[in-house]
């Protein structure tokens, strides 16, 4: 089990060329790539995208790239003669304007505007491709191994706040069958006292049956139990689990507050409320589950 939130770098170095790749991620819904390249390195788009989405699965994801070539060949110096002469041409007509003799070097010629201009020659792209992938791989495994990390620690959480939820259903279950006999018995203490203690059985069986079947939570103690399992089958899977224990979590939170509105008894709805605050803890924790 993964969290969502991660970070990963790598630097590669090869024949003179340096690539460096850092990657972060946070909560997201869904996969979302988001990656700044140098202009002169465009060309690997569709690998970024790629490559992250075949390693990640949710999650705002931030790539970086930032890379150097220290080759001998990466640059090339290119000389433009037609400007040059033109140069040379304005300043021969300058200094006849103004009747000055002398002319320039090849030196101050070369410091004109423009007369030299250095470029960065085409790079190869399969080899820069094939640095970048490596980097881009090594980064994400950096990142994954650190969302693995906290995946562990959140998952320990996840447990013990389930053994708490379990807990409190063992309690409300112990208390519900007191429920109804608590009405029964209160329920004869207001009829006796309203008929000078004459007291209609089968209208009050009738009246205890009626309150024990809107008030029976048997079902909802059932699913709970069977909720509060699969998530602790969910967080041992090795696959992306984190849409799958957001549905549960829901479903959990489903039951306790059907609990809450059937049972009618102030210690059932104490249980209920702390039951409610251990999963609104868990669903905060989910969501930051890939």
């Amino acid at each position: 089990m993964q969290s969502m939130t991660g970070y990963g770098r790598c630097q590669l170095e090869r024949d003179g060329r340096v690539m460096t790749v850092e990657v972060k991620s946070v909560n997201h819904r869904f996969l979302d790539t988001s990656y700044r390249l140098p202009r002169h390195l465009a060309f690997l788009d569709d690998a970024v995208r790629r490559g992250v989405s075949a390693r990640l699965s949710r999650g705002h994801v931030d790539v970086f790239v930032n890379y150097e070539n220290h080759r001998d060949d990466a640059r090339e110096v290119r000389v433009d003669t037609a400007l040059a002469c033109a140069y040379q041409r304005a300043i021969g007509e300058l200094s006849a304007a103004l009747s000055l003799s002398g002319g320039l070097s090849v030196e101050e010629y070369a410091r004109m505007p423009d007369v030299l201009t250095i470029q960065e020659k085409e790079e190869d792209q399969q080899a820069v491709r094939e640095l970048f992938d490596e980097a881009l791989s090594a980064a994400l495994g950096e990142l994954i191994a650190m969302r693995e990390r906290e995946g562990e620690s959140m998952k320990q959480d996840i447990l013990q706040k389930l053994t708490r939820i379990e807990e409190i259903r063992g309690e409300i279950a112990q208390r519900a069958p007191l429920v109804v006999e608590d009405y029964r018995a209160r329920l004869a203490e207001r009829i006796a006292a309203l008929t000078d203690g004459e007291i209609d059985e089968a209208r009050l069986i009738t009246e205890v049956a009626i309150f024990a079947d809107r008030a029976a939570i048997d079902e909802e103690l059932v699913r709970l139990l069977s909720h509060i399992a699969q998530i602790r089958a969910t967080v041992e899977l090795s696959e992306p689990v984190g849409r799958k224990l957001d549905f549960l979590v829901q479903e959990l939170n489903r039951e306790v507050n059907t609990i809450g509105s059937k049972a009618m008894d102030a210690q059932i709805a104490q249980c209920v409320v702390q039951a409610k605050g251990e999963i609104e803890k868990l669903r905060e924790q989910v969501q930051n589950i890939e």
